[in-house]
Formats: structure tokens, sequence, C-alpha cells
């Protein structure tokens, strides 16, 4: 099994900052991409940045592109989403996920519980 813990999120004014962490236990946490994926009140879940095994290939979403960075610690089996210039628009439950089911990147076969994420204007 495994067990993915996401931290990191909280409350912070627009245009400012915040980085998600995400642990990994339970499996070799270096062999298999992972994901960030949000969801906000009433919207549907949506991709947000996924990276593969080695961290050679990074996926950004549009509306993040140029301000959110993932990066991931395969020594310490910890992914991170490093948020900057944050909008209202960011707010929303943030997930990470592991385990690519296919080489798109955009689906995954573990999830965690989550984070939230709120940004004021």
């Amino acid at each position: 099994q495994v067990q993915l813990v996401e931290s990191g999120g909280g409350l912070v004014q627009a245009g400012g900052s915040l980085r998600l962490s995400c642990a990994v236990s339970g499996r070799t946490f270096s062999t298999y991409a992972m994901g960030w994926f949000r969801q906000a009140p009433g919207k549907e879940r949506e991709f947000v940045a996924a990276i593969s095994w080695s961290g050679g290939r990074k996926d950004y979403a549009d509306s993040v592109q140029g301000r959110f960075s993932i990066s991931r610690d395969n020594a310490k089996k910890t992914m991170y989403l490093q948020m900057n210039s944050l909008e209202p628009e960011d707010t929303a439950h943030y997930y990470c996920a592991a385990e690519a089911v296919s080489t798109a990147l955009r689906a995954f076969r573990f999830w965690g519980q989550g984070t939230q994420v709120a940004v004021s204007s």
C-alpha cells in the first residue's frame, strides 16, 4: 500500500506564496511519477502539475505555468509544489497523487487526503 500525506496549505493573501509537501510511505517512491491536482468548491478536480520519477519531465496546467513549480526529493520520499504569485482563483483543496497509470501523467493510482489552500484578495 502507498500512503500520501499532504501538508503546507493555509490562508495567504493574493500575490503571496506557499509550498505544499507530499510525503510518501509504503512503497518505492523513486520509481513512479507523481502529480498535484486541485478541486475548488462546486468544480471538478483539475490537473495542476506532474513530475516524472526522475524529475526530468515536468508538466503544468496553463493556469499555473510560470507561477507554480513542482519538484521531488527521492531520498526524502517527498514531492513539493512551490506556489508563487497566488491568486484568489487558486483557492482549492490540493491533492497529491502517485503512480501514473499512463505516460500522459494525468491519471494516478494512489491519492492523498489533500490540504486546503485559500487565497484572499
